[in-house]
């Protein structure tokens, strides 16, 4: 079991939106051990929310050899060609240490916002992800679909890991969910919202016999938990104000 934590990126009150207070959580979760650091995304939400993938680029000096995480970054709402080269250029930049986790999105108020039907999003999120593989990819042939294409386009410079960051596809546990994360993703980014240590055993077994239909190797698949909200001191006051962060639990299945 490895720990990681989120960045800070939402404002419940008098949260302070710095540069040295992004950087020194940070530093302070890599001095205690953490393994991993993550930034979620929303465009719009009802408190203010940080954008994640910038805080994620700015903090990668501080994180020292830690892994990092996108939880999630959303393809369909940004569009997958963005997405591919603000990730390649975090991945090329922190030597090769990004984990893309991804998912279409919950909020509604994100898809009007960039005028796309919410309808829509998980048949665009399932070829967006096909799209940000083709577009790490030095070589092969382009992705075409229904409502995106690669063809004719080239991002340089490439990711440092070859074909790009691993792509964790987040599913709360939902048969349909399992499905896709084993067709479409090198990991399972969960969410501790909906489960329990029982549901979610059962859920990494179903995913396991779901990997084995796709010839992956379920042992070989890791998987993340994202955990409640929490906020940790000494002080009970302090704990009661609305100052708070996310931390991630990650566990290999």
């Amino acid at each position: 079991m490895e720990f990681g934590v989120h960045l800070p990126l939402m404002d419940f009150g008098d949260h302070p939106f710095t540069l040295d207070h992004l950087v020194s959580y940070a530093a302070a979760a890599h001095r205690l051990g953490f393994t991993a650091v993550a930034a979620n995304d929303h465009l719009r939400y009802p408190v203010p929310w940080l954008d994640g993938p910038t805080a994620l680029a700015i903090v990668l000096a501080a994180t020292g050899e830690m892994s990092l995480f996108t939880s999630l970054a959303l393809p369909v709402v940004r569009g997958p060609i963005p997405v591919a080269k603000a990730l390649a250029a975090i991945d090329r930049l922190s030597g090769g240490r990004l984990n893309a986790g991804v998912g279409p999105g919950s909020s509604a108020d994100d898809y009007a916002a960039v005028s796309i039907d919410f309808t829509e999003r998980w048949v665009r999120f399932d070829e967006s992800v096909q799209a940000l593989r083709a577009l790490w990819r030095t070589d092969g042939a382009p992705f075409v679909g229904r409502f995106y294409s690669t063809e004719g386009i080239l991002l340089e410079p490439t990711p440092a890991q070859e074909g790009g960051p691993p792509i964790w596809i987040g599913s709360w546990g939902s048969e349909a969910g399992l499905r896709r994360v084993a067709r479409l993703g090198d990991g399972w980014l969960a969410s501790a919202y909906n489960t329990t240590p029982a549901l979610f055993g059962q859920a990494c077994r179903d995913l396991g016999d779901a990997l084995v239909r796709h010839g992956k190797n379920p042992t070989a698949f890791p998987n993340a938990v994202a955990t409640m909200w929490c906020y940790i001191t000494d002080d009970a006051a302090e704990a009661a104000v609305t100052s708070y962060s996310r931390c991630a639990g990650r566990a290999q299945t």
